[in-house]
């Protein structure tokens, strides 16, 4: 309901235009009645003029009700999912990673679109129907019964036959629509699968197999709805012949009446009109009815997103006060995906400390992506603690934690806009000295100097129009315009020749002098100069020490080495 505060006006107007509206339409049938039998029986021409006036006018009346009714409830379905859309956008953006591997990127993009449309749509049938369908349906029988012409009960028989079909069709539609909008995700997940691994799925010929995937997911969605919409099928059809047996049954007995002499032909012309009226408000029920089971299912998932807690959270709004900068700190630290058997980590410590470089190696799975995530709180640690200057990361708020670090994820991430841009993601204000010093840092100023626009050339999505290893530059220099107390690589320089390797990191080693840095990589000469190296095997730390002490006392770094560099190069 929160949702609707905003919209409390709008809401009330759409109420009064559609009551007035509805009281508009039930008078009607009873002047028209007045016409038949006061004005054309009675041959009276100034009560038929003056009638049929009044009901010009309650017809104006009526139309400018429903044009202001429909307004200002389009305006308060659109502004509600307006609204909802920006609360769940802002949910997400708080999830950790924990949340995002629970519900799935594709579910979240679905609920966030399609659901909530089904949401908005549902929401301008309710504020057009919900009111004017009771008042004509409850109104229409009180003056159907006024009329008096005996016939009452073929409106009772009408509705009693109408709910029970309806309640019939519901029995075996609704579970139908929950698993609709499963169904929805799936199609979702194969065409945004299909879509940003295009360049995999041709380079390995399986577009076919691709196709196959959506058809098969297509088709399925397609039976479904194929069986939603049959038993619409029969339905809408079923209630029609009710509602026309009805009329039938009016005519076929109200004819008899007016024959005996009981009801007179106005009567019986209103009070068809009032079944009719009372039909129609069933048949928008019915339309409602069709709606609201989707829109149901629709706020279940909604309602799962917005309920969902972050598993994790802020201890304190105030940063703690550290009398360090740039040391880092892992204690018997394990960790364990949720779901997952196994620890992927287990039992590690170490320490990184302002000016010390930190290298970590390992074959692949052994942990070591994992195990650097856990120091922004992508991650919580499940046993022992990770510490940040002193200080335990989850007694820091997060945004002060993460603006003490400087991150480059494995795969390089970029967003549409320009080089300019994508870098003050790192620093909001940084000056143009400082990004043409940080493009130099990250060897990517050679290549950024050659583009027509230098700095300010556009990023197309997710920087499709640079290489892997450009991207991979922009990253770094990215995180070094921000200027942290402590950079993490995540297996960052992987895409970089070796001569930039070794520029880079000789431009690294005068710019991050008093911060800790922490450098994921598979090359070893990319570590080997590491102040320390961590080696992980199977979650395990395996070995920590310079590279000379390694190759003596750690067998699995120098298998890793001996795989990697001849004789020449190890001696």
């Amino acid at each position: 309901m929160r949702y609707l505060k905003p919209y409390t006006w709008p809401v009330i107007i759409v109420v009064i235009m559609t009551a007035a509206q509805s009281i508009c339409q039930l008078y009607l049938p009873n002047l028209m009645s007045d016409i038949v039998d006061k004005g054309v029986v009675g041959k009276d021409v100034g009560l038929i003029i003056q009638t049929g006036l009044v009901m010009l006018g309650f017809s104006l009346i009526i139309t400018v009700c429903t044009v202001l009714a429909r307004l200002y409830g389009s305006k308060a379905a659109v502004g509600f999912a307006r609204d909802l859309r920006a609360d769940i956008f802002k949910t997400v953006t708080n999830y950790s990673m924990n949340e995002f591997d629970k519900i799935g990127t594709a579910s979240l993009i679905t609920r966030s679109t399609n659901d909530v449309t089904q949401i908005q749509n549902a929401m301008v049938m309710i504020l057009s129907m919900l009111i004017f369908a009771p008042i004509m349906c409850v109104g229409g029988i009180i003056m159907a019964v006024n009329e008096g012409t005996g016939l009452s009960w073929i409106i009772v028989a009408t509705i009693v036959l109408m709910s029970a079909l309806i309640l019939v069709v519901a029995r075996y539609v609704l579970p139908l629509f929950k698993s609709l909008q499963k169904k929805v995700d799936k199609v979702n997940l194969v065409l945004r699968e299909g879509l940003t691994g295009i360049r995999v799925i041709r380079a390995f010929n399986k577009t076919g197999r691709e196709e196959e995937r959506f058809d098969e997911a297509n088709k399925d969605l397609t039976k479904t709805s194929i069986s939603v919409y049959r038993w619409m099928a029969v339905m809408f059809p079923a209630i029609m012949m009710v509602l026309n047996l009805g009329t039938v049954a009016v005519i076929w007995f109200g004819g008899l009446r007016v024959d005996s002499g009981e009801v007179q032909v106005g009567q019986l012309m209103a009070f068809q009109q009032y079944v009719m009226q009372i039909m129609f408000s069933v048949i928008m029920a019915t339309m409602m009815f069709v709606m609201l089971p989707r829109a149901s299912a629709s706020a279940d998932r909604i309602n799962e997103v917005l309920e969902l807690k972050p598993s994790i959270v802020d201890r304190t709004k105030s940063a703690p006060e550290t009398a360090v900068r740039g040391h880092v700190e892992f204690k018997n630290v394990s960790f364990c995906y949720e779901g997952a058997t196994e620890p992927v980590l287990k039992d590690i410590s170490f320490e990184c400390r302002p000016g010390q470089v930190t290298a970590i190696i390992g074959g692949t799975g052994a942990g070591k992506s994992t195990l650097v995530k856990l120091i922004p709180r992508f991650y919580d640690a499940t046993e022992g603690r990770v510490l940040v200057d002193g200080v335990d990361v989850k007694d820091y708020p997060q945004s002060v934690l993460r603006q003490k670090i400087g991150f480059v994820p494995q795969k390089a991430s970029l967003v549409s806009g320009t080089i300019a841009d994508n870098l003050r993601f790192g620093k909001a204000d940084a000056t143009e000295e400082d990004i043409k010093k940080a493009l130099s840092v990250a060897q990517a100023e050679e290549f950024v100097s050659t583009l027509e626009d230098g700095a300010e050339a556009a990023v197309s999505q997710d920087g499709t129009n640079f290489s892997g290893g450009q991207k991979q530059r922009l990253s770094i220099a990215r995180a070094l315009v921000r200027r942290p107390e402590i950079y993490i690589f995540d297996d960052s320089f992987s895409a970089l020749d070796f001569k930039t390797d070794a520029k880079l990191r000789a431009a690294l080693a005068g710019e991050v002098k008093e911060a800790a840095v922490l450098i994921v990589a598979q090359r070893v000469s990319t570590v080997m100069n590491a102040d320390n190296i961590l080696v992980l095997d199977e979650g395990r730390l395996v070995g920590q020490g310079t590279h000379r002490q390694l190759m003596q006392s750690c067998g699995t770094y120098r298998e890793i080495v001996e795989s990697q560099l001849s004789v020449e190069e190890l001696a």
